[in-house]
């Protein structure tokens, strides 16, 4: 009875530690997409990296419009 106990103890416990992974993921990408990226690429810009900050833009745009067509 120990035994199945445990076992479905890890069983519901390691599911809700996958939610949480899963669940701080997308937050961590929502942060990096609408708060550092942003910040990143308008410091680049006043500390005149203007020549890797278009480019950084353009390939995420492109990324984010096929993630979307794919969606």
């Amino acid at each position: 009875m120990t035994l199945l106990f445990f076992l479905l103890f890890f069983m519901v416990f390691g599911k809700m530690i996958g939610f949480a992974f899963r669940a701080t993921w997308g937050l961590f990408k929502v942060f990096l997409y609408i708060v550092f990226l942003p910040l990143i690429l308008v410091g680049m810009v006043f500390g005149g990296l203007l020549y890797l900050a278009f480019p950084v833009l353009i390939f995420v745009g492109i990324i984010t419009l096929i993630e979307g067509l794919t969606d």
